[in-house]
Order: C-alpha cells, then sequence, then structure tokens
C-alpha cells in the first residue's frame, strides 16, 4: 500500500482555501499511486480556531466541507482532522477528531483523548476527551490513530512544580494493544527553539517500546502567534527516524508501506536552534500578512540591533519593495546610529525617510512647561520622546497602508524596558520572545556569509538614545545576567530563592523579578508576540495585573 503525507498551510477560517489544498493534495497523491492520504490536526478548519468552536455556524461549515472532501475520495482513502458533534447530552458540545474517508464515505472517527490545557493551548475549553480506542482497515492494513497530545503523555520536567505524566491514561498504551500495523498521529504542534529535539525523543521511545512504526504528520505555517514548523516525520518499529520532512514549508511525501520497516536510520544533525528561530519569525511575518490581506510593513528604525533584525526578517517575509522604515532621530540621536540605520537601508534596499523630532519634542515640552513647573526632567519626557515616535510611525502607517512592527525584544519587555504608545506600538511584536543574547545571535547568523546588519550595530553598547549617553546598562544588569534571570524566572518558573541559590545575586534578582511582575499591565496590552519559546508573552502566560505576589 502506497502512503501520501501531505504537511500543508492552512488558515483558520478559510474554509475554501483549505478545502483547495486538501482537494490539490487528494489529486497529486492518486497521481502518484497512494491508497491514504493523510492530513494534519484540523486540517478542515485550520489550528486554533479558539472561540470560533463555541459558534454554530462555524461547525456547520466544518461539517459542510468535511462532505465536500469526502466526494473527493472515490478509490482512495483519506485522514483529516475536524471537530465532531458529542451525541451524548453530557460534557462538550464537540470532539477533536481525526476522520477517516473512503470512496466517498465517511468511516469511523476517531476523538483525541489527552487535550492540553497549558501554556497556549486550552483544547478542554471546547472538547470532550475521546476515551474510545480502535483501528482502522485500508487495504490490508490495520492502523492505529492518535492526535496530537495522544503521544505526548510524558514529557521532560522543565520546573520543580511540573510532572512527566500529565494524564491518567496513555493512548499510546491502549492503541499498542489493539496490534496495529502502524500508528498514524495527526497533529498541529507549534515550533518552540528548544522541541525539536525533545519531539524526536518522545516518538522514538514510543515506537521502541511499542515495537509499531509511528507516522508522524504535522501542520506548517503561523497563524497570529502560533508557528508550526512541519518537520513530520517516520519512525520504524526500532524507534529510528527513517523520514523527515522539511521546517517551515509545505512538503508531500509518497512511499511504500514497506519502507516502514526500513531498518536503516536517516543522519539528522543537531537542530541550529538560531537558524530555526530565525526561519520560525519570517514564516510567523510572512503568515500574518498574507493571511490578513496585507503586504507592506513599516519599521522605525533607531541604528539598534533589534530595530535592525525585525527589519531585515520583514524584508525575508515580505520582500524588500514592501518595507519601509522611518528614522526619527533626536538630540540625543549618535551619528553612529543615523549611519548605521542608513547603512542597513541601503544593505536591504529598502525606502527610507528621516524625520528629527527635536522640534516636536521642544515643543511638547513647551506646552507642558505650566504644568510641570517646578518638576525635574526624568522618564516623563523620555517617554514623550518614545511617544512622538509612535504617533510618527503610525501616521505613516494610517496613510501608506503600511502595518507597524513592533521592534521590542522579550529582555526589555520582560522588566517593561519600553514605553506604552511609543516603542510598544505596532500590530504584531516580531521578537518579544526572543531574549537580548539570543538577538544577537541571530544578527551574527544574519551575517554568517557577508556584512548585512552593520559591524557597528552589533558590537556597541545597546541604548534606547531617550537621554545624554544613556546605556541599558544604567538601569539592568548586563543582558548576559538578565536573561539568565528571566530564563529562570519565567520560563523554568522558579522562585527568587530558587534563583539565588544558582548563583546570582541576591539583591539583582529581587530587583528584577520585581520589576517583571510590576510590568504585567504593560505586556497585556502589547501587540501580539511571535511565539518561539516554551513560555512567551500573551495567551500562554496569564497572569493577574493587580496581584500582590
Amino acid at each position: 500500500m502506497k502512503i501520501a503525507i501531505a504537511q500543508l498551510n492552512f488558515h483558520v477560517g478559510n474554509f475554501e482555501y483549505n478545502f483547495n489544498k486538501i482537494k490539490d493534495s487528494i489529486q497529486r497523491g492518486r497521481e502518484e499511486g497512494a491508497q491514504l492520504v493523510i492530513f494534519s490536526e484540523l486540517s478542515v478548519c485550520g489550528y486554533a480556531p479558539h472561540d470560533l468552536f463555541e459558534k454554530k455556524d462555524f461547525f456547520d461549515k466544518c461539517q459542510h466541507w468535511l462532505q465536500r472532501i469526502a466526494e473527493l475520495t472515490e478509490g482512495i482513502a483519506v485522514i483529516v482532522g475536524c471537530p465532531s458533534l458529542n451525541p451524548s447530552n453530557n460534557g462538550k458540545k464537540l470532539f477533536n477528531s481525526a476522520v477517516f474517508i473512503q470512496n466517498k464515505q465517511i468511516i469511523s472517527l476517531y476523538h483525541k483523548a489527552l487535550l492540553p490545557a497549558y501554556d497556549v493551548f486550552d483544547e478542554y475549553r471546547y472538547f470532550e476527551p475521546g476515551n474510545t480506542f480502535q483501528t482502522i482497515s485500508c487495504g490490508d492494513k490495520k492502523i492505529g490513530i492518535t492526535i496530537c497530545e495522544d503521544l505526548w503523555d510524558f514529557q521532560p520536567v522543565e520546573n520543580d512544580f511540573g510532572k512527566s505524566h500529565l494524564y491518567q491514561c496513555s493512548p499510546m498504551e491502549e492503541t499498542m494493544k489493539l496490534k496495529p500495523d502502524f500508528i498514524v498521529n495527526i497533529s498541529a504542534s507549534p515550533f518552540e527553539n528548544n522541541k525539536i529535539k525533545t519531539k524526536r525523543e518522545i516518538f522514538s521511545r514510543h515506537a521502541k517500546n511499542s515495537r509499531i512504526p509511528i507516522i508522524y504528520v504535522n501542520q506548517v505555517g503561523a497563524n497570529t502567534e502560533l508557528i508550526f514548523d512541519g518537520g513530520s516525520q517516520i519512525y520504524n518499529s526500532f524507534g529510528e527516524l527513517i523520514s523527515l520532512l522539511n521546517f517551515f514549508e509545505e512538503d508531500f511525501f509518497v512511499f511504500e508501506d514497506t519502507f516502514l520497516q526500513q531498518k536503516s536510520a536517516i543522519t539528522v544533525h543537531e537542530p541550529n536552534n538560531i537558524g530555526l528561530m530565525h526561519d520560525a519569525l519570517v514564516l510567523g511575518i510572512k503568515d500574518y500578512f498574507e493571511k490578513s490581506g496585507l503586504k507592506k510593513a513599516i519599521i522605525g528604525l533607531s541604528g539598534g540591533i533589534d530595530s535592525a533584525i525585525v527589519c531585515y526578517l520583514a524584508v525575508a517575509a515580505l520582500g524588500n519593495e514592501n518595507v519601509r522604515v522611518l528614522l526619527m532621530p533626536s538630540q540625543y540621536s549618535s551619528l553612529h546610529s543615523v549611519g548605521d540605520a542608513v547603512k542597513l537601508a541601503e544593505n536591504l534596499q529598502i525606502q527610507y525617510d528621516t524625520i528629527g523630532i527635536q522640534s516636536i519634542f521642544k515643543e511638547v515640552n513647551n506646552n507642558l512647561a505650566p504644568l510641570f513647573s517646578g518638576n525635574k526632567e526624568d522618564v516623563t519626557e523620555e517617554n514623550i520622546q518614545a511617544r512622538i515616535r509612535g504617533i510618527l510611525l503610525m501616521a505613516v502607517s494610517n496613510k501608506k497602508g503600511n502595518l507597524l512592527l513592533n521592534t521590542t525584544n522579550k529582555s526589555e519587555m520582560a522588566v517593561g524596558y519600553g514605553t506604552l504608545y511609543g516603542d510598544m506600538n505596532g500590530a504584531l511584536s516580531v521578537i518579544g520572545d526572543v531574549y537580548k543574547k539570543d538577538v544577537y545571535k541571530i544578527a551574527e547568523y544574519i551575517n554568517r556569509e557577508k556584512e548585512i546588519i552593520p559591524h557597528h550595530t552589533i558590537i556597541k553598547p545597546p541604548s534606547a538614545e531617550l537621554r545624554p549617553n544613556q546605556k541599558d546598562s544604567d538601569s539592568l544588569p548586563d543582558y548576559d545576567v538578565l536573561d539568565g534571570i528571566l530564563f529562570q524566572y519565567i520560563e523554568l518558573q522558579r522562585s527568587a530563592e530558587e534563583i539565588i541559590r544558582t548563583g546570582y545575586d541576591g539583591e539583582t534578582v529581587y530587583r528584577i523579578i520585581k520589576m517583571v511582575n510590576y510590568c504585567e499591565y504593560k505586556r497585556f496590552q502589547a501587540p501580539p508576540v511571535l511565539r518561539v519559546s516554551s513560555k512567551a508573552f500573551g495567551f500562554g502566560r496569564r497572569l493577574p495585573l493587580v496581584a500582590q505576589y
């Protein structure tokens, strides 16, 4: 039997678009002799629709397009992901289902058993967990079906308060008892910069322990903050990886079922996490624009490394003809910063305009002088400059139709080192899940063959340039120290005392944690953040704004 894996980029709620992709893949599978074509989790409607699942009209459209897909299956079988109705009066309205269709008939449905309700996932909000495990017959093969989290019943513990086994049952163990010839896992598994190796270890362990081959079919593409990396994989019964599809792009692979018995593993190099993060961010920008029906971006280019990285990523995603930048020097901007910004714009061949903010800043100060009489200059004047720049960027965005991209990194966002309604403006936060130390690594990756990001941009001390001789280190520890503390507090969710025991200065740790907690209100108002880590700001990290903790 020939089997086809269709690794596709679906668009939430764009049913006809998704249908056409599925249709084309079924036809391609038929032309290449496949008897079964496998698609990813919730492929009919895209992942994740969130509260669209609560709309009957949305569910009805899912069922309509599922029937349209069924009409395409004469002489061929498919497995697609689609919500299905829970007929019981008890529990949630819907199941997250894998639908097996053959010869224009819906033959059977498998309902996802393990519904993640952590980080960015909230599936138990909408779905009832399945509790029936079964196999399907296709040709002379008996196939076990699982959906995404069903294979993640154990995983590495990232913090002292976590568990390696999150669920009471193991769908993999239950499916093993049915003795299938192989197991299919349809998935919508988002990218995390440290998860690719872990994913391989989990799948390999399952295949080896069960002595059953595993076919893992993942979604690719980005939907708002979630970026799906693709990387669909096949494991033989020895737990060896025998096929790996491309990351961050659509792919299609047809193979004979005898391929599952292949005993020689393919060679897979250790993932370059920075390169993968770069590719993920480019795809995140690209899909955010394309799926929103937009083409053009605008960025405030300061001469600093953050805006330089975002500018490069935007050009890689959208093309240099669709990116323009605004240089907005103040009396505190160094000549080097302006020169570095101009050099980058010229390297990328993008349109740039310069509007100095000195006269605007002076006029605002003059108008505020009667109110501020007797008060010393402080962060207020710094924020005024940031907000002037925000006004100018939004004005060009409105007038020219260029979507504003935010350039704040994760380190700054964590400690509130940014101005609401100023440099925190934007429709999408591109590097809000990238720590400052990794921003530098991405710059080095971009410059791996030739200098694109100006060398001086990379080596100069970081500064907001909002007062004379200002440097980030005036109010923050060095980024190596800051990022180390932040990673333990945010990703590993460790307490101050636990972090101090790893070697950090106690006073510094308490000060940084206080800054993080205090600035939750800023992040609540920030644009959506492209997620590339295990704990990004946004849906996956929900904290009260006025708690005292």
